[in-house]
């Protein structure tokens, strides 16, 4: 089965191999994915982020509190160069949404039975069962990739400044994260993988070692002087 969906800003596709799969649970995947969107989404006056940012909620739901907790956690891990309360700007929780969203959905598909599946969303994947080779782009040229990773049971997750320009900012100087290309981030999960890699981002290059040494993770980066830093367990495919 293979489906490709809007959703959140960017394209969502699926590819389950299990034979006979059916189609209810994907429906529920995407349903799922709209309705984070719904109440997670900065860019919605009406959602439950706004409007708890506007002082109209006074306290949020159990979801959103999962959500801000784990903001909370990697800002404080991070010295503040993750934040997503930034001075001036209205609270974003998107660097942690996308990967714990599409995790979760992910997690949907595995109770309904899926066992080996792809879940692109955007460019970041969640790879259940395997091997599946996934592609990491060049952060300079669109059409070349720079490393072709080996993944089973993994997510990986790439922050670069190729699509959205410098739009990642260190929150300990307010100034755009510039010290990095792209950073791929290798994690048992979405949530973590996707978090992982904004946040090092974010620290620039003393991010690479940061992420590095965090359980589990396994970091592929370009920096801004177009040098390759990669930690030893990366799952290239050989």
């Amino acid at each position: 089965m293979r489906r490709v969906e809007h959703v959140m800003g960017f394209p969502v596709s699926v590819r389950i191999d299990d034979e006979d799969f059916p189609e209810a649970p994907v429906d529920g995947l995407f349903a799922w994915l709209r309705a984070v969107d719904a109440r997670f989404s900065p860019f919605r006056p009406d959602s439950e982020v706004s409007r708890l940012d506007r002082g109209e909620v006074r306290e949020p739901g159990p979801e959103l509190r999962e959500v801000l907790g784990l903001c909370e956690e990697y800002r404080v891990t991070t010295g503040g160069a993750f934040d997503v309360r930034l001075p001036g700007r209205r609270l974003d929780p998107c660097a942690v949404v996308k990967g714990w969203s599409v995790q979760k959905g992910a997690e949907l598909l595995a109770a309904a039975g899926a066992r080996r599946f792809c879940l692109n969303a955007g460019g970041d994947v969640v790879a259940a069962g395997g091997p599946w080779r996934v592609g990491v782009r060049h952060p300079e040229h669109a059409d070349r990739l720079c490393t072709v990773l080996d993944l089973t049971d993994r997510a990986v997750a790439t922050s670069a400044r190729y699509e959205r320009g410098d739009h990642i900012i260190d929150g300990r100087t307010g100034r755009p994260a510039t010290g990095l290309l792209s950073l791929t981030v290798v994690a048992p999960t979405l949530t973590e993988a996707d978090t992982v890699a904004t946040a090092a981002f974010a620290m620039g290059a003393e991010g690479v070692e940061w992420a590095a040494e965090r359980a589990g993770c396994e970091v592929f980066a370009v920096d801004a002087g177009r040098r390759v830093l990669r930690s030893a367990g990366f799952p290239v495919y050989r």
